[in-house]
């Protein structure tokens, strides 16, 4: 796991100092080595930087960023099928120098061009430099594990793994942009392509860009699509053996490392599959990690344990109490640099520290849900979207319904419940899909309190799934939204702060296409994986209702973190920033305070204005 950096520039205006301190602000991502090649042409300078965590030949020869020939690459990430790889080139007349992948794929990009990438099992996001070509070609893995920012203007282009060194750009435009605000209060976190600031993007997940120096032209490609797979469902024969002898030498790619490597265990099914089956093909007790917590409603520390003891791990488990989980939350703006609102953070940066201290390389459970149809909510809204659908003149309730927006005063005045049902209810009457219904169901904030909060219009991205069944589609929707640009970002960005590399083994391309192409009735209930873990795991340890990864936020919000609530989205800093309306804060709070509401509202708007107040020396709030 390691940091890139690049900036094509036109000006001039860079030296080496200034791109030593921008570069260093990603040193979390690696700071086991560093490098940086500089590359002068009549037009610009081209700076390639890329900070290292040393995972697959830690020796110097995986030194980057590397040159071959015409070539230079920067990356972030792992192909975990390198040798493979390798083999093929080195019958094709190849020599190599190191025992890493990044000289694989560099030479992959030789042999093979912007094809090699379908060659790739793993996460990455890299970049390669073609002097001949005079282009920069930049991937991204197909789930969108890895990150990568980018953003041009006519005096620039500057990509990264992270936000932070775009920051300390001196022509960097930081204009915030609204209508990412507005993904951002109803989910809690920024729908890609866009970022919190205007003029950066995302590069989507599957997608490569393709920049042409001279002309300045930049093209982007898709070249994975996750419904090509949905859309072509094959009949299979003996699906649970061939599924999971697919999963097992995913699992086991995922073990290859030259550091030691851990698995988190929550105990349910997806993290219980993964330690079960890395496991079964470990000479030795692997690690395991788990975070528990004080309050037994929130607390699955025995499962794990239980799970652990069976499989015979060498399990670590940390009980944290409340002062553990409060000292984190005034360190999230540093850890995201972005707007984030996943509360799971919290135990999620926890147990990263624990795993650090005994390995560098942490496997973890995510996409299973996605994959497999786990989320309890997908056959909720199946069966509520059919009632939806069967309301009498439900175009002339909707015209009605938009005419009269639902009061805030409601919510202050009654019950915050019932005001947040009927708001909803309201806004689904606004979608005759399931999916956009299944979006504003699970949001945070309502179109109708998204345009009393800020100024600037409500956005909502409307999803095009594939021709599937309902529940597919919430999953696919699900696959490329929440998991890249919440669950992703989460797992990348927290152990990434304890510069720890964070591999998720269900989402190997293979796992995902095999899942894709898979009948529905399979993957109900994550019926499959639990057939696959049955013949590892008695099920009654893993049989049970499935619990969240959650803590007592806003209990906490009202009573030990109130000062946090107090100074952030108090009169003061609230017309300081100038992002939302204070009387309209204030009415929320008032309802809060009067536990009518108690949902995640509040958290939201405070991550925000920790996030703005950290970083508003170098954000323009339009004022």
């Amino acid at each position: 796991m390691c940091g890139l950096l690049g900036i094509v520039d036109y000006k001039k205006s860079i030296n080496a100092s200034l791109f030593n301190e921008m570069l260093n602000s990603l040193k979390h991502r690696g700071p086991d080595d560093e490098g940086v090649e500089v590359f002068s042409l009549d037009s610009c300078s081209i700076f390639l930087g890329h900070r290292r965590l040393s995972i697959i030949d830690i020796s110097s020869n995986g030194h980057q960023p590397m040159l071959y020939e015409h070539l230079a690459i920067i990356y972030n990430g792992e192909v975990y099928n390198f040798k493979d790889i390798q083999q093929d080139l080195i019958s094709e007349g190849y020599l190599f120098d190191s025992n890493s992948d990044t000289e694989v794929i560099l030479k992959s990009y030789h042999f093979w061009g912007i094809d090699c990438v379908e060659r790739f099992r793993g996460m990455f996001a890299f970049a390669i430099y073609d002097s001949e070509q005079q282009e920069i070609i930049i991937f991204r893995d197909r789930a969108g594990v890895k990150p990568l920012y980018y953003s041009q203007t006519d005096n620039a282009l500057i990509f990264s793994s992270e936000l932070r060194p775009l920051l300390n750009y001196p022509d960097f435009n930081k204009e915030i942009d609204f209508e990412a605000v507005s993904s951002y209060l109803q989910f809690g976190y920024i729908h890609a392509p866009k970022t919190i600031f205007k003029t950066v993007q995302k590069l989507l997940p599957g997608y490569y860009l393709k920049y042409n120096i001279e002309s300045k032209i930049l093209v982007k490609e898709c070249y994975w699509n996750i419904n090509d797979f949905y859309e072509n469902q094959v009949a299979r024969e003996d699906i649970v053996e061939e599924l999971e002898a697919t999963i097992i030498e995913a699992f086991n790619l995922r073990m290859i490392a030259d550091v030691p490597v851990g698995v988190f265990l929550s105990g349910g099914i997806d993290s219980s599959l993964v330690a079960a089956i890395v496991q079964k093909y470990s000479k030795i007790p692997i690690n395991t990690f788990t975070i528990g917590f004080e309050d037994k409603k929130y607390d699955e520390s025995n499962y794990a344990k239980e799970i652990a003891k069976y499989l015979g791990t060498n399990h670590t488990e940390l009980i944290c109490n409340k002062e553990d989980a409060l000292a984190i939350i005034t360190r999230l703006p540093k850890i995201f640099d972005e707007p984030f609102a996943d509360s799971s953070a919290i135990p999620t940066v926890l147990v990263s520290e624990l795993a650090k201290k005994q390995v560098s390389v942490v496997l973890s459970g995510d996409g299973g849900d996605e994959l497999f149809c786990g989320y309890p909510g997908y056959v909720l809204m199946e069966k509520r979207f059919k009632l939806l659908s069967k309301i009498p003149f439900r175009k002339t309730l909707r015209k009605i319904s938009n005419i009269f927006p639902v009061p805030i005063f409601i919510q202050n005045k009654f019950n915050g419940k019932l005001y947040n049902k009927v708001i909803k209810f309201k806004n689904m009457l606004d979608h005759d899909d399931i999916v956009n219904t299944f979006k504003v169901a699970n949001s945070v904030f309502s179109k109708d309190e998204i345009k009393g909060l800020i100024r600037e219009g409500y956005f909502f991205s409307k999803d095009m799934p594939a021709t599937t069944s309902n529940l597919e589609k919430m999953m696919i929707s699900d696959f490329k939204g929440y998991l890249p640009d919440d669950l992703m970002v989460k797992i990348d960005r927290s152990t990434m702060s304890a510069s720890l590399e964070g591999r998720e083994p269900l989402l190997d391309h293979k796992i995902i296409e095999f899942a894709a192409s898979l009948q529905v009735s399979y993957k109900k209930n994550k019926e499959i994986l639990k057939s696959i873990l049955g013949h590892y795991i008695p099920e009654e340890l893993f049989l049970r209702k499935k619990q969240g990864f959650g803590i007592p936020i806003n209990d906490w919000l009202r009573e030990d973190l109130k000062y946090l609530v107090d100074q952030y989205l108090g009169e003061e800093l609230i017309k300081k920033y100038n992002i939302f309306d204070y009387d309209y804060v204030s009415k929320l709070l008032e309802a809060f305070y009067a536990k009518k509401n108690d949902d995640n509202k509040v958290w939201v708007l405070l991550m925000f204005q920790m996030w703005l107040s950290e970083n508003i020396n170098f954000v323009e709030c339009n004022k």
